[in-house]
């Protein structure tokens, strides 16, 4: 069996097994005809669970022969350009050899004795970041899993520069299209998700600055502690930034700390045309990043930023088998000294390898061009009235409703939405995603593929209202 391991004796078996898993799926890439097969649970599931884990099947070359039926034929590829599903880009190639290489040096971003190089690489980037961001010469930050973990860390960090330990008095504001993340950290932080307050937004979905002083003023006046406001700078629905400026001024009015989550609108950053609409991104005391969204990274890929580096301490433990205390007045920068993980990939070589190969303009292009395509997509749908479109986009999401002329039935018309899109799904031709808009089920395309054309667009409408229309014909002969 050690004839498996990575190591010096098998460095030529490595290369072999590698480049045919490498070639295989170079193939698939280049034979996809859909971003999807349209196979059932149903379908897949016995397929899966014939096979015997306890029999294996001695070599690589037959378990690729069996991945191609259990994951590669009916996998779900982001990079199709009729995917225009959820918040997946097609990733760039020089994050993938990154992806390659770090899987296999398998270095453990915790401490300095188990990575070395990718520690400082990691730092680089990250100080590399918090100045596209403006944070200041104090900021710094850490890498992590994705959105959820930085939102989570974000608002511990908060709650512990709140001051309190009456964790009933502490409040959370968020707009109602804020990221479920919101609420989840607030339980896990022993808050409860009551302690976040919704506020609502505009007819664009950004959060009403109005409302918010409001509430913030209610919250004083009845004793309460802001402890944090979460700005979204690209809503998973929507696209869309708050106003940034208004809320940075109202966070330090009321001494709230201010967290920015730009999970999507980080692509931004690199943007060579749209940087102006993270304006006031710089007076953050955090920020979301995720890289895995719109910097064409593959999974994962994020961090979490802050605007003084002192905070990070609340996330700060020392174990003597790992990070003792003595190493910090040894100046060994241990990055688990700075994170809610411990054993972490080195998941910043992929966007060094990018900004190395491409640049961060080369980014900023693609992310561009999805912005742009959006932009189209939206005066489509606007002049098409088979759909309505709920509002333009700030980013690069699209959110849209089939509505057929001769349905007034609002419920008859969701259901129609809901089975095109399952249709859609179960045909293979495209993916789109879905959510409800004030009570209503709507459509939306998330596109980050520049791949994807005008021509893709109103190719997969068509489709969405054919798939429409044949439900309602049928159901409505049947009613």
């Amino acid at each position: 069996m050690r004839s498996h391991l990575l190591n010096d004796t098998t460095a030529e078996s490595y290369r072999r097994s590698v480049t045919d898993g490498v070639e295989r799926v170079a193939r698939k890439l280049a034979a996809t005809r859909g971003p999807f097969t349209g196979v059932t649970p149903a379908e897949l599931a016995p397929v899966i669970d014939a096979v015997d884990l306890d029999r294996p099947l001695g070599d690589a070359s037959a378990a690729l022969d069996e991945l191609e039926d259990v994951y590669l034929r009916d996998a779900v590829y982001f990079h199709h350009p009729r995917y225009l599903g959820h918040l997946n880009c097609p990733v760039v190639i020089p994050a993938v050899l990154g992806e390659a290489v770090l899987s296999a040096v398998n270095s453990s971003l915790d401490t300095w004795d188990q990575s070395a190089g990718a520690t400082l690489i990691e730092r680089k980037l990250i100080d590399w970041t918090t100045a596209r961001i403006g944070l200041g010469p104090l900021a710094d930050g850490v890498f992590t899993s994705g959105g959820t973990q930085s939102n989570l860390q974000a608002l511990l960090l908060a709650r512990e520069e709140a001051g309190t330990t009456d964790l009933s008095r502490l409040r959370i504001f968020s707009s109602e299209c804020s990221h479920f993340s919101v609420q989840k950290s607030a339980t896990l932080l022993g808050l409860g998700h009551e302690a976040v307050i919704s506020i609502p937004v505009d007819r664009n979905k950004r959060m009403q600055s109005v409302i918010l002083a409001a509430e913030l003023e209610t919250c004083r006046a009845e004793g309460l502690i802001p402890m944090a406001i979460v700005a979204t700078a690209g809503t998973t629905d929507f696209g869309s930034i708050d106003p940034l400026p208004e809320i940075a001024a109202l966070a330090e009015e009321y001494g709230a700390w201010m967290h920015v989550d730009a999970a999507y609108g980080c692509g931004l950053l690199a943007s060579l045309k749209r940087r102006h609409l993270l304006d006031g991104i710089e007076r953050a005391d955090s920020v979301t990043v995720d890289y895995h969204k719109s910097f064409f990274q593959p999974v994962s890929s994020s961090a979490i930023l802050v605007r003084d580096r002192a905070a990070l301490r609340h996330a700060t433990y020392h174990a003597d088998y790992l990070n003792p205390r003595r190493t910090v007045a040894e100046q060994i920068p241990n990055q688990v000294d700075k994170s809610l993980q411990t054993t972490r990939r080195f998941d910043a070589l992929k966007l060094w390898m990018t900004l190395r190969v491409m640049g961060a303009d080369g980014v900023g292009e693609l992310f561009d061009e999805v912005c742009d395509l959006a932009a189209a997509g939206h005066d489509l749908l606007a002049a098409d009235p088979r759909y309505d479109v709920v509002v333009q986009p700030q980013l690069s999401t699209l959110v849209y409703r089939y509505v057929p002329e001769a349905v007034t039935s609002p419920a008859e018309i969701d259901r129609a939405n809901l089975y095109a899109r399952k249709a859609l799904f179960a045909s293979g031709e495209a993916v789109v995603a879905g959510t409800k808009v004030d009570g209503r089920q709507y459509l939306k395309f998330t596109l980050l593929n520049p791949e994807t054309t005008v021509s893709d667009i109103a190719a997969v409408l068509d489709l969405i209202a054919g798939h429409a229309e044949q439900y309602l014909g049928e159901n409505l002969v049947h009613a």
